[in-house]
């Protein structure tokens, strides 16, 4: 049984996320941040485009939906830098069951937990659809401050073991663009976008 107004609540509330603002610049805007919504439609494409280097078999249509909703608790919490302190990692990881909880509870029921369930899902990052969705939310920002020379990791002196720890998903899931980081990355360094350490 659909519940139109539960359904209609919850697209409104998402609108939200178009507020939620990122370190990651938007080269083609004069170099404003990016929003959340933006990162997720982002990172939805850039999977089906990349979905061939998959070394595992994924089903490209949850891996979009995971895509499509993870950072859709930000609306609660706000974005937290990729490169923050792990304790502060720890409090938002708190903070987003809340956050998930809520949203997703506006829909109705058999909808709030398929997308919820899939929520968790790529937190957690067990499975095949999740690692490789992990995997595009991680690898964008690296090909975004590679086009932008050193974009937000300059700006804000990020080490090149950070952004290789944050990519490991890659590593498994699809190894080809684990390659690929890995050459940037010695690049960014090399120009001085990242810090050698």
């Amino acid at each position: 049984m659909h519940d139109l107004s539960a359904q209609i609540a919850f697209i409104l509330e998402i609108d939200k996320l178009k507020a939620v603002y990122r370190k990651t610049m938007v080269k083609a805007d004069s170099n404003r941040h990016e929003n959340s919504a933006e990162h997720s439609w982002h990172i939805a494409i850039l999977a089906q485009i990349m979905a061939g280097y998959a070394q595992r078999k994924i089903d490209i249509l949850r891996v979009t939906k995971m895509l499509l909703i993870h950072d859709i608790v930000e609306i609660d919490t706000g974005d937290l830098f990729a490169f923050a302190d792990e304790q502060d990692h720890q409090a938002q990881e708190q903070k987003e069951l809340a956050a998930a909880k809520r949203i997703f509870g506006l829909l109705p029921t058999e909808l709030a937990l398929e997308m919820g369930n899939l929520w968790h899902e790529f937190e957690q990052a067990q499975t095949a659809d999740a690692q490789f969705a992990k995997g595009m939310d991680r690898v964008l920002p690296v090909l975004q401050n590679m086009s932008n020379q050193g974009g937000s990791w300059k700006a804000n002196k990020v080490q090149q073991s950070q952004v290789l720890k944050r990519n490991h998903y890659l590593k498994d899931i699809a190894p080809k663009l684990w390659q690929y980081v890995q050459q940037e990355v010695e690049i960014a360094v090399e120009k001085g976008w990242l810090l050698d350490r």
